[in-house]
């Protein structure tokens, strides 16, 4: 254990953007005995080995001082507390915010949340990467399946890099399609998880929120709004990963030529412009762009600042 690690029995939720982690925070946080503050990834994007600190760590604070989502999380930063010192603090502030378990979402860092929280569990969520990919393409992050499924990929690579590492009893598996298939009895197995009775609250996310109610149609979309040849040019990509997570191919995957791979990835870059175009509007979105390439970082940040506002009513 890590010099100085902090000692707080957390349990975080770990898995791809669009993979149901939102909703899924939602149902938790509906529960009397659990607390959610939503998605930290700030929390381990900003914390940097350094040997010169007393705990090997510290935080890059002037970037964490910038981050949107730490300036929204209330938060306070402490004078003279850094590193895991100051991690610590962190997950103090959000555990005097009333009683009960503390679940936090994260995305990514799952191995550095193994080298600074070792005591800590996971609960592993997980979706069906071909819904992931035609998801992220209705946020306008990507134009194609093809390129719609990086992240997942990126994101449960990391995950087999360190799964083996933990222990049955540190570790739950939630698939979102069993979530919406059979939310209660789901629900109940992450209480037990969570050791807390169940309460039937958790199933009402949907009166204090935009999400809809639980709705077993939203399972396997891509079966009906994908072609054959976008779901076989997913599975080529991901087939062993998707495999080892329990999903299972529709057909054959392939591979594409070096040339039709080029020409995906400039078909994904037009779409994502277009999407991009019609949301935020041209000149913002690229201003943008130049801003980031030029090194305008103020201008940069406040044009990213109004584009996420913007995105905030496109996220569900």
């Amino acid at each position: 254990m890590p010099k100085d690690a902090p000692q707080h029995r957390i349990v975080f939720v770990f898995g791809a953007l669009r993979s149901g982690t939102t909703v899924f925070r939602l149902m938790l946080d509906g529960h009397p005995r659990i607390k959610n503050p939503g998605e930290v990834d700030f929390l381990l994007d900003y914390l940097v080995p350094d040997k010169s600190h007393a705990s090997g760590w510290r935080y890059d604070l002037g970037k964490l001082a910038e981050n949107r989502v730490f300036l929204n999380s209330g938060l306070r930063l402490i004078e003279g507390k850094d590193g895991l010192e100051l991690l610590a603090e962190f997950l103090d502030q959000y555990e005097a915010r009333g009683s009960g378990v503390l679940t936090l979402n994260i995305h990514r860092n799952i191995g550095k949340v193994l080298q600074v929280l070792p005591a800590a569990r996971i609960i592993h969520m997980l979706r069906d990467p071909r819904d992931v990919a035609r998801s992220s393409i209705g946020m306008g992050w990507s134009g194609t399946l093809y390129s719609g499924i990086n992240h997942w990929i990126t994101t449960e690579a990391e995950w087999e890099a360190v799964s083996h590492a933990l222990s049955g009893d540190r570790v739950h598996v939630l698939k979102y399609e069993n979530l919406f298939r059979d939310i209660e009895a789901e629900l109940r197995a992450v209480c037990g998880f969570l050791e807390v009775d169940f309460e039937p609250e958790m199933l009402e996310y949907h009166r204090n929120s935009t999400y809809d109610p639980p709705d077993a149609s939203l399972v396997e979309q891509w079966r009906s709004r994908s072609t054959a040849d976008d779901i076989a040019l997913v599975e080529g990509k991901a087939g062993p990963l998707m495999a080892s997570h329990g999903y299972v191919q529709a057909g054959e995957g392939r591979t594409p030529s070096g040339a039709e791979h080029l020409w995906l990835l400039a078909k994904n870059r037009v779409l994502v412009w277009r999407t991009g175009v019609r949301r935020y509007g041209f000149l913002t979105y690229f201003l943008e762009k130049l801003a980031r390439y030029c090194g305008m970082e103020k201008l940069h940040r406040r044009l990213r600042n109004r584009m996420r506002d913007r995105s905030a009513s496109f996220v569900k």
